[in-house]
């Protein structure tokens, strides 16, 4: 069956913030992706870095959708490209990556999700809102282990630590999830610079009221800067319009893929409620 398995809308935002002078954030809204990349480095370096992960992902803008090979393969290759950066023009500079692509499951519409660090990935599907993403961050890990308090993460000073990252000497690879997309889905990728000034339920809030996505997209951004602006702010929201049916995919029920089936497109790419254990 040719054509997208999900029908999208979406928008985005991005700004510099009030207390940088380089944007060090990039990223790309064109189906079948949808990602943030958060650079890291400063002086240009990390601006370098992310534009150059991004660069490698915008290959696959115009395709139906994205298999898990070649979620894997652009992220390989987007690793070599900030690796190979020269001395002066992004050298030892890093980035984050967050965000989904729209995956194609025996005809049957479903979102690919790819984490790298601590730039976010929320969804409202049927009603609830969660972080699809975990941080990959030194907070995060000590609230994961009990050391630390949910409500004291946003404040400590070890917050923009982070653990994972495509560059900056690291090779640790990427957290995948694989989600049954609805109609009516509504998907935000963003950067710290939004989940730094903005708690979660401020985001919710914002998400259920601006029914335009970009409308939506610009209003999250000029809430962070007028809550602080820290930081550069980085927003794609992304609305499932229609997503192809069961019936539609012409698969038997007895063959369409559930959760139990994550395994067979990675070892590390599960539902998040399987990931961490069921927390939401």
């Amino acid at each position: 069956m040719t054509g997208s398995p999900i029908t999208v809308a979406s928008g985005s935002a991005t700004d510099a913030g009030l207390r940088r002078a380089v944007n060090e954030d990039s990223h790309i809204a064109a189906p079948p992706v949808f990602l943030v990349a958060d650079g890291m480095g400063g002086h240009g370096a990390g601006e370098i870095a992310s534009a150059a992960v991004i660069d490698e992902f915008a290959r696959l803008a115009g395709r139906p959708s994205v298999d898990s090979e070649q979620l894997h393969a652009v992220v390989a290759r987007a690793r070599q490209r900030v690796e190979a950066l020269p001395p002066g023009a992004g050298a030892g500079a890093g980035t984050t990556l967050s965000g989904v692509a729209i995956a194609d499951v025996d005809g049957e519409g479903y979102w690919l999700t790819v984490n790298l660090g601590d730039s976010r990935t929320y969804r409202i599907s049927e009603g609830e809102f969660e972080q699809v993403s975990v941080d990959h961050s030194v907070v995060q890990e000590l609230v994961d282990r009990g050391e630390l308090a949910a409500q004291d993460a946003a404040g400590d000073r070890r917050r923009n630590v982070i653990t994972r990252a495509i560059g900056a000497g690291a090779d640790s690879e990427p957290d995948y999830w694989l989600l049954p997309a609805e109609p009516g889905d509504r998907i935000l990728v963003c950067s710290d610079g939004l989940s730094g000034e903005l708690d979660a339920d401020r985001i919710e809030a914002v998400l259920r009221t601006e029914h335009d996505p970009q409308e939506a997209a610009t209003r999250l951004v000029r809430e962070a800067l007028l809550y602080g602006g820290r930081d550069n702010i980085t927003v794609v929201v992304v609305d499932a319009l229609s997503v192809r049916s069961r019936a539609e995919s012409g698969w038997p029920h007895s063959t369409l893929p559930t959760a139990a089936h994550a395994d067979e497109i990675d070892e590390d790419t599960a539902p998040r409620s399987e990931r961490i254990g069921g927390r939401r």
